[in-house]
């Protein structure tokens, strides 16, 4: 089994972790994480694709062991998060790479491949929206109390989700089974994890939603080759967000799975299995 190395590189003075995988003249699979995760969600898919592909997985500025700045002295928006991750990819020298996006990772990885769509070889999506049909009863009841102007409600509901208690919620509502979670998943998470840096991120969501027509207009345009693996019982984007994705790409390859929003706790080997005979068929 291939060894996972742990690296930092220097971003616009924030240091940048990842985990890293594989031969480096392999073809890249790049891994962006979700809310309130971090690289370390991908702990096992790394070396199960990493024996034919260089595998690397970043932590976002604010998250994992990334450098946490204080929103006075950052701008947690998925604008400015995007473009942080945009020019690691170029400090790293990714030109070319298969994408996986998962929830977080999806409005930060169609902000960078919209503005350079030659580095896609294809996408791997799992659990990341970019349909209004994917919107679960978390999304709307946070929605909800964000238009009705009830800060104390919204916070109350953001500090809920924050907690080791969310935390284990949001892993194991829509599990088939919950005994195949590790604990060390949300302990993680609930570990590290900056509150200030997520509620500032959360206040910015709602700026995604505007641009979903753009990443569907891309879509269309450019036809990826795409893998989408999905938990279908996920309370945040449900599996209507996952099929949703045909409209756009309706030559995609779609797996939905009876499971929830952070599907490779439960399905990690079935997944790992799914992309590389999806990518051995030439993506």
């Amino acid at each position: 089994m291939a060894t996972t190395f742990y690296r930092s590189i220097t971003v616009n003075n924030l240091e940048i972790f990842y985990r890293e995988a594989g031969k480096p003249q392999a073809p890249v699979i790049l891994l962006l994480h979700g809310f309130p995760s971090s690289s370390h969600m991908y702990r096992n898919l790394i070396p199960a694709l990493a024996e034919d592909y260089r595998v690397i997985a970043p932590d976002y500025p604010g998250f994992g062991y990334s450098s946490k700045p204080s929103p006075d002295a950052f701008e947690y928006s998925f604008d400015n998060v995007a473009a942080v991750m945009e020019q690691f990819i170029q400090q790293m020298g990714l030109t070319r790479f298969h994408l996986y996006m998962q929830d977080y990772g999806g409005p930060i990885g169609f902000r960078i491949i919209t503005r350079h769509p030659e580095w896609v070889g294809s996408l791997l999506i799992q659990n990341a929206n970019a349909y209004t049909e994917g919107l679960g009863p978390v999304v709307q009841e946070i929605g909800r109390l964000q238009q009705s102007g009830d800060t104390a409600a919204l916070a109350a509901a953001v500090d809920n989700m924050l907690s080791l208690e969310g935390m284990w919620a949001l892993n194991l509502v829509g599990a088939k089974d919950p005994s195949r979670f590790s604990p060390d998943g949300w302990t993680f998470d609930a570990a590290v994890i900056d509150k200030p840096v997520q509620r500032a991120l959360f206040a910015n969501y709602g700026a995604n939603f505007p641009a979903y027509p753009l990443w569907q207009d891309w879509m269309r345009q450019h036809q990826p080759p795409t893998l989408i693996t999905w938990g279908k019982n996920d309370n945040i984007f449900p599996g209507e967000g996952a099929t949703a994705y045909l409209r756009d790409l309706p030559n995609a390859e779609l797996h939905l799975f009876d499971g929830g929003h952070f599907l490779l706790e439960e399905y990690n080997d079935e997944v790992a299995g799914l992309i590389k005979a999806f990518l051995k068929k030439g993506a």
